[in-house]
């Protein structure tokens, strides 16, 4: 019999990705940074494409170090510009060092990234219980509740939609439909 799943993993790496860590509710604050800048560099594309790139995104990006990122100068933003293993957007490249930036004074505030961006769903994951996928929605309360926030402490491309899709990618939502088979074990991490 062949399981169930949420109909918009259809590539390998969507299914691998699907079946092992979206939805998944993540707390540790350097993979919550990785899911921040990824979601930030999907607007506009699909998230197939990141997936695609996402050794590179972390060779380019130093293993997405935000305390190294936050240090990046002029020649680096040129040597990431070339680089043609990544998506060689500016605004997207310089929001990356912003949010680096922005994400290291937010740590300092909350003790943590993780304490401060799960403050937004009472420290637990929201269980929804969709079934279709049409269901699903781009935001929510809360991503308009996190966007509003980030924008306010100087993170960019962190619009709802985005800080939606990071929600799920953080497990702060589970989002699988309720008939895929990682609905349960999702739930019960």
């Amino acid at each position: 019999m062949e399981k169930q799943t949420c109909g918009w993993a259809k590539k390998p790496l969507d299914i691998k990705y699907h079946d092992t860590e979206w939805g998944v509710p993540v707390h540790d604050d350097k993979k919550l940074f990785e899911f921040l800048v990824l979601d930030a560099f999907q607007a506009g594309l699909s998230w197939s494409t990141i997936l695609a790139k996402r050794e590179n995104f972390r060779r380019a990006f130093d293993n997405f170090d935000y305390k190294k990122i936050a240090k990046y100068e002029q020649n680096k933003i040129e040597e990431l510009l070339q680089n043609e293993g990544i998506i060689r957007n500016k605004l997207k490249i310089n929001a990356t060092i912003t949010n680096a930036i922005a994400f290291m004074e937010v740590q300092k505030e909350f003790g943590s990234f993780d304490k401060y961006i799960w403050g937004f769903t009472g420290g637990k994951t929201k269980m929804n219980t969709w079934k279709e996928m049409s269901e699903i929605p781009a935001t929510s309360k809360e991503s308009d509740e996190m966007s509003k926030d980030l924008k306010k402490r100087g993170f960019k491309f962190v619009g709802s939609t985005i800080c939606y899709a990071f929600m799920q990618a953080a497990g702060m939502v589970n989002d699988h439909i309720v008939s895929c088979f990682r609905y349960k074990e999702v739930q019960d991490i």
